[in-house]
């Protein structure tokens, strides 16, 4: 019997979500998520379970309201980095959930690494 595309990611996103966690014990969640119109990306502590900064296109202070190209995803990987440095976090891993390590998700995690945040 065939997967559905959405079934398979679910199964990619718990896979890479608990091998992190295994690896990655106590450290800040850096977590990712596009959609077809926007991306965000979350700082999450899961020891006390809260988020500790946030970044997405649809913020309109941003300008970047709709935008889900590389450059936004450029964008919005170094505002995570300034927010973070802000909130006292210099170290996180990337929690890429079942999306490929490729173009927007790749961008958003270079430009972070670029502006500072050791990922």
């Amino acid at each position: 019997m065939a997967n559905s595309k959405r079934t398979l990611f679910l199964k990619r996103r718990l896979r890479v979500r608990n091998k992190l966690r295994t690896v990655n014990a106590g450290r800040v969640r850096l977590s990712v998520h596009r959609s077809n119109k926007n991306i965000s990306v979350q700082l999450i502590d899961d020891v006390q379970g809260t988020t500790l900064a946030a970044a997405s296109t649809l913020e309109k202070d941003l300008g970047l309201v709709g935008k889900n190209n590389i450059e936004a995803a450029t964008k919005i990987g170094q505002v995570i980095a300034e927010r973070a440095k802000a909130a006292g976090v210099t170290e996180a891993y990337f929690d890429r959930g079942g999306f490929l390590f490729h173009g927007k998700v790749k961008a958003l995690a270079d430009a972070a690494r670029e502006a500072g945040l050791k990922i």
